[in-house]
């Protein structure tokens, strides 16, 4: 008799704060998730990974309730009030996901933050602007939006030009107390992103920095100056 072939592992939902966890520990979704099942994390790491896990699991409810309701919408159902009692249902059940899933993020937020301060505590800072942080900052200074993809989750930032900032690169101008978001606004509406008081102070400093003349060296005794002296 053939054998069953092993089932396949389900795969893991990819949520919004992915990329926080991975680069405020310097491991993986999938690794830390390994580590959590062999017990090797310690207490902070190992409630974070808990939440996270929370939070994929109440990511995956979301993408269930939207394709449940793409399809109820697509025209592969007859028009009659039979569609239209399940699309409210469906409507509901996904504001329900979707609120679990913020609440989840929120919890995992909660834990990570503490994990990220250390991180940064012990990461000496140069305390200049790179050619891309200065260009990100003169971005956001005329606008930009950070927006939520419903259903993957992934985050962007597009400012007022049409530029994108790299969503990796808006969470280090964050930290680094140079931009924030009014997070009075729901991030699948789109939120605002603005310079900080530090922020607009760096990139002041930065185009000081690049207006400021290169002083030129004295001529070498003997060389023919660089303007051809005027004829009388």
């Amino acid at each position: 008799m053939t054998p069953q072939p092993a089932p396949t592992p389900a795969r893991r939902a990819v949520t919004q704060l992915d990329y926080r966890l991975e680069t405020a520990t310097g491991h993986d979704i999938d690794t830390l998730w390994a580590y959590r099942d062999r017990g090797v994390l310690d207490d902070p790491h190992a409630q974070l990974v808990d939440r996270h896990r929370t939070l994929a699991s109440a990511q995956i409810g979301v993408a269930f309730y939207l394709k449940l309701l793409n399809r109820l919408t697509s025209g592969e159902f007859p028009v009659d009030g039979a569609p239209f009692v399940r699309i409210d249902r469906t409507v509901d059940q996904l504001e329900e996901a979707a609120d679990a899933r913020d609440a989840a993020a929120q919890k995992v937020l909660a834990a990570l933050e503490p994990i990220e301060a250390a991180a940064a505590a012990s990461t000496p800072d140069g305390g200049r602007l790179s050619t891309d942080d200065r260009a990100a900052l003169l971005a956001i200074a005329g606008g930009a939006r950070l927006h939520e993809h419903l259903l993957t989750g992934r985050l962007s930032v597009t400012a007022s030009s049409g530029t994108r900032i790299p969503y990796p690169q808006m969470q280090q101008l964050e930290r680094a107390g140079l931009t924030v978001r009014d997070t009075s606004h729901p991030v699948h509406a789109g939120q605002p992103v603005s310079l900080t008081d530090a922020g607009r102070a760096a990139l002041l400093d930065a185009r000081r920095t690049s207006a400021t003349p290169v002083p030129k060296s004295p001529a070498r005794p003997g060389a023919s100056p660089s303007t051809p002296a005027k004829r009388r």
